[in-house]
């Protein structure tokens, strides 16, 4: 399935510490926006129960569905399409695929991408202390792709706007703060 047009340009990730607040953020959206559904750290009913409820919202918001996992747990679950590492993307049905990339060895390997999420592009929460690319490192790789580029990692509205990044995805960075 090639992806709807134009393909979102904003992104909502779902992880445990923004989980109390993801219906609010997937309303306060833009339509058209996408969800890449994780939610790795629950048990697989409890995840598949979430997917769904949280699926139904993105969906009458207008909002594309990916799964965390491969083409064929996407197909299975009803979503759009699925996300993960350039390994997880090479079998499966046709879906919408966004690969996960961190290097340029791991941008080589995402040739069935629909779309790539190249991070992280700043420092973030989600790897405390972690390296990233930087703005020059992230604008060097993403010069190299042949596929769109997401921006994810620390990023936020002015992060995107400074970077000049058309497209970029966030789990903490959609989030208000007051949440």
């Amino acid at each position: 399935m090639p992806p709807r047009q134009p393909f979102p340009k904003i992104w909502l990730i779902s992880d445990a510490r923004n989980d109390l607040v993801l219906e609010a953020a997937l309303k306060r959206l833009p339509r058209g926006s996408g969800l890449i559904y994780r939610h790795y750290h629950l048990s697989p009913i409890s995840r598949r129960t979430r997917f769904e409820r949280l699926a139904r919202i993105a969906r009458s918001c207008g909002h594309l569905v990916i799964l965390g996992g491969s083409a064929n747990e996407a197909r299975a679950w009803g979503a759009d399409g699925a996300y993960g590492a350039p390994h997880l993307m090479k079998l499966g049905p046709r879906a919408i695929r966004l690969v996960a990339v961190h290097s340029l060895r791991e941008l080589a390997q995402a040739r069935r991408a629909d779309a790539i999420l190249l991070s992280p592009v700043f420092p973030t929460r989600s790897h405390p202390g972690g390296a990233n690319l930087g703005a020059v490192r992230f604008l060097s790789l993403a010069r190299r792709s042949r596929h769109p580029i997401i921006a994810l990692g620390g990023m936020n509205p002015a992060r995107a706007r400074h970077l000049g990044a058309p497209r970029w995805a966030a789990i903490d960075g959609l989030i208000p703060k007051d949440s």
